[in-house]
């Protein structure tokens, strides 16, 4: 699907993503199994329950939940990684901030989906 026709929490998931690869290939060879592995599969496993989530009519919201918890897990490991000396203070405002506006668009459309 074209990402220019998706909602914007497509676009900026997926920047983050490339962001994140990025950022993490840099980390040192200790910590690219440990902390990068956990950023990664965090960042993916979120944006593929909002994919299930635009293809799913009967689980949409528990979906959208659950994306919600792996988006505060993805928090708590970009935090652990500046607490580590792996992101700088800027690299981390920066993240920080993507993940706040993130976070918004995915409440904001979990407001839209009608509880079972």
């Amino acid at each position: 699907m074209d990402e220019r026709k998706q909602s914007p929490i497509f676009t900026r998931t997926s920047d983050l993503i490339l962001w994140l690869l990025d950022h993490t290939e840099k980390f040192p060879k200790s910590e690219r199994f440990r902390m990068a592995k956990r950023l990664e599969d965090s960042v993916f496993s979120f944006y593929e329950l909002l994919i299930e989530a635009t293809r799913s009519t009967k689980r949409k919201r528990q979906l959208l939940i659950q994306a919600d918890v792996e988006l505060e897990k993805l928090r708590l490991y970009v935090r652990m990684s500046q607490q580590r000396k792996l992101t700088n203070i800027s690299q981390y405002h920066f993240v920080a901030g993507a993940l706040v506006e993130i976070g918004k668009l995915l409440g904001g459309w979990l407001k839209t989906v009608p509880e079972s």
